[in-house]
């Protein structure tokens, strides 16, 4: 038998688990401003920007989506989800996370739009617009309408995984909702969307791209609309088995002494020499991603991959 002994009086706890939240997001900070490239000098600046509490509200919309990217971000760990939604990003509406529904969903979402220090957009999933938009509904509204109410008023707009930002799987071939991203359905946002792209995306690149919005900093895209700071090397160039591959060194099956040994894998379709994005640095809750865990990049930050790079588990020319 198990007996859980609390020692200290009831102040003196509370007292340690402050101080231990208060650790937890400095570290989380600290997580932040690596992964943004800044250096450690400015992690007080980025945890000034998160305990704002003149920081706009965070508006999440969902479109034609797995709900994967929302996923992630309940899975991250540093901090747990309540400390991001409620110390750092302030999300407001979540349709997936939020307690209420109906005409009560409707007034939380009005009441962030007008929040006096405005709104950041963040849009999950792709917007169907085949036959009058009606194969994906909101509120008694298509999702393209929705969207189109809600958009133009943003301070900034993320596209939060590939679905949002180019398509992704929904607009695979044939299409038959004629799904599109963000960009592709809207030419004239008042911002420059900015695409977030994964399957899903690593959160602490969401809140890296939310901080430097709150510090406004400017943030530098590439041709394809990802902010460098997150996306601006192959996945090939960072990833822990090129060495394995600058020695040619490689897995010939997921069963082979030299998947065993961690050797590159490449030969089995591997699409990171193709595929920009921070995943081998960034990890994902600090533990892990797809090629350390064994597995191929499938190229999943790319527009189209679903069509141009697969099948996955083939080398591609």
């Amino acid at each position: 038998m198990h007996v859980s002994v609390e020692l200290g009086t009831k102040e003196e706890r509370e007292a340690l688990r402050k101080e231990k939240a208060a650790q937890e997001f400095l570290q989380f900070c600290s997580n932040v401003a690596k992964t943004m490239g800044l250096p450690d000098e400015e992690i007080p600046m980025v945890a000034k920007a998160l305990k704002n509490e003149n920081r706009p509200a965070v508006i999440y919309l969902h479109n034609a989506e797995c709900t994967g990217c929302s996923e992630a971000m309940l899975r991250t760990s540093s901090p747990y989800i309540d400390q991001l939604i409620f110390d750092a990003i302030s999300l407001d509406y979540h349709e997936t996370l939020m307690a209420t529904a109906g005409e009560a969903a409707e007034e939380t979402l009005n009441k962030a739009i007008d929040n006096p220090n405005g709104f950041i957009c963040l849009v999950e999933g792709s917007i169907p617009t085949a036959d009058t938009a009606l194969y994906g509904t909101i509120a008694g509204k298509s999702m393209l309408a929705h969207s189109a109410h809600i958009l133009p008023k943003a301070k900034a707009i993320i596209a939060l995984g590939t679905c949002a930002a180019y398509g992704g799987i929904q607009s695979a071939h044939p299409n038959p909702t004629n799904s599109k991203g963000i960009e592709k359905c809207f030419d004239n946002l008042p911002t420059q969307v900015i695409n977030l792209a994964g399957c899903p995306p690593n959160p602490l690149n969401l809140v890296g791209t939310i901080v430097a919005l709150l510090l406004n900093r400017e943030i530098p895209l590439d041709k394809v609309g990802r902010p460098r700071m997150f996306y601006g090397k192959s996945v090939h160039m960072l990833c822990e088995r090129l060495p394995h591959f600058k020695k040619g060194e490689f897995a010939t099956s997921f069963n082979s002494d030299g998947a065993r040994q961690g050797w590159c894998l490449y030969k089995l379709g591997c699409k990171g020499p193709k595929t920009f994005n921070n995943c081998p640095t960034a990890l994902y809750n600090s533990v892990s991603w797809p090629i350390k865990a064994g597995h191929p990049c499938i190229g999943c930050s790319q527009p189209d991959f679903w069509d141009k790079l697969t099948p996955f588990y083939r080398k591609n020319n």
